[in-house]
């Protein structure tokens, strides 16, 4: 069981939400606005955040950096417009760790939480690697956990090594678990580039849906080739 804030400035969505989740067997605090929220939060030290993004007053990206600012490994899940892509992307520049469209399915919130239950026992175990294995003409990176920027030194690092010493294509492998998000994410583009440039190719494997079309708005398909699974994108070479 985990303990959820729900941050919504339209009762019958809190409602809905506090239904749902204690139906799941979670303890559910809830809040009507932005500040009531932070409030709360500062209070409660909740395991999880969910709040929407368009609200009066504090909206939620401004929860989000609050949020951050005071407990940087707390996880949220920000809830946007159908197609809002662009906010999406924002939020997980300040390293929200999901996003979910309304109006949301049921699926959808069943594998995002899920999801961010799986990111808090990884980040309690505190198993956060980037690994480089080379592998004949191919240089694999894995990586474990959530990248965010906290980790973009790590990952510019691994990637300049594996550029001294790679011949032929990268394969950068998400496990089970992992997501990308913040400055990560723009560092990943600059990588890629970088590694196009130098004539590379590029394959990004396991990361969810939800990251992938991120990647496909950001650019990043256009220079690397994208896959749901590794065994999917090794079987493409």
């Amino acid at each position: 069981m985990s303990r959820i804030l729900v941050i919504d400035d339209e009762k019958a969505t809190l409602n809905m939400f506090k239904m749902l989740l204690t139906a799941y067997g979670h303890e559910v605090l809830t809040a009507e606005n932005g500040e009531e929220g932070i409030s709360v939060f500062d209070a409660e030290k909740p395991d999880l955040v969910m709040t929407d993004i368009k609200m009066p007053g504090m909206d939620g990206l401004q929860v989000l950096g609050k949020i951050k600012s005071i407990s940087p490994d707390s996880e949220v899940i920000v809830i946007t417009g159908h197609g809002d892509m662009d906010l999406a992307i924002k939020a997980l520049n300040l390293d929200a760790t999901d996003f979910l469209n309304k109006p949301v399915k049921r699926e959808e919130l069943e594998k995002a939480l899920q999801l961010s239950a799986d990111r808090i026992e990884f980040a309690r175990s505190r198993q956060k690697d980037i690994v480089l294995t080379l592998e004949d003409d191919l240089a694999v990176i894995n990586v474990s956990g959530n990248l965010t920027s906290k980790s973009e030194g790590l990952l510019q690092d691994v990637f300049d090594e594996a550029l001294a010493t790679a011949k032929g294509s990268f394969l950068l492998v998400f496990e089970e678990k992992s997501s990308i998000n913040g400055a990560a994410m723009d560092s990943l583009y600059k990588l890629v580039e970088k590694a196009r440039t130098r004539g590379c190719g590029v394959h990004i494997a396991g990361l969810s849906e939800n990251f992938r079309s991120v990647l496909d708005s950001m650019g990043i398909t256009q220079m690397a080739s994208v896959y749901e699974t590794e065994q999917e994108a090794r079987g493409s070479f």
